[in-house]
């Protein structure tokens, strides 16, 4: 399978890794969530290149992830704003930093710290069931066919791997 056809999949994980799986897009979001805005600040934190970044920004405004809002006139200057789309994959990047945060600090601690802005605790965020409150971890959930699922998505799995 060609990855330009990944989105096209009827697995929620994959047409979600269409989107904003490559590590630039990861980290582009990262910056967004972290309040960076504008192109030269992307550009400078992240050290990508201006082709590269411009491609990653495009396709996250086409993707209404981003909002491109103009902040200046003359000359014209535009800064990215997660919108309420984008603002929805906060839990992904989350649980990304979580997971670094346990195997990839290299013993030297979590390098951002979370704090719960209601109790001003600092907290480890973790996904819990919103019907009652209990963390959701991988031995408790049991994933099931869903509305969306098309078996000749199934189908054609298995026919290429036997």
């Amino acid at each position: 399978m060609k990855w330009s056809e990944v989105g096209g999949l009827s697995c929620s994980v994959a047409r979600t890794a269409s989107v904003i799986g490559d590590r630039w897009t990861i980290l582009i979001l990262r910056n967004a969530f972290l309040r960076i805005r504008r192109f030269e600040d992307f550009q400078s934190n992240l050290g990508i290149t201006r082709h590269l970044l411009a491609g990653r920004l495009k396709r996250l405004v086409d993707e209404g992830i981003l909002a491109r809002v103009a902040y200046q006139e003359s000359p014209p200057r535009y800064e990215y704003r997660l919108t309420s789309k984008g603002k929805l994959l906060y839990p992904v990047l989350i649980a990304m930093a979580t997971w670094g945060d346990s195997f990839m600090d290299g013993g030297k601690g979590a390098p951002v710290l979370y704090q719960h802005k209601s109790c001003g605790k600092i907290v480890t965020p973790q996904l819990a069931c919103p019907e009652c409150g209990g963390a959701m971890h991988a031995h408790e959930v049991t994933a099931l066919p869903g509305p969306g699922l098309k078996l000749a998505d199934a189908v054609g799995r298995k026919k290429r791997s036997a």
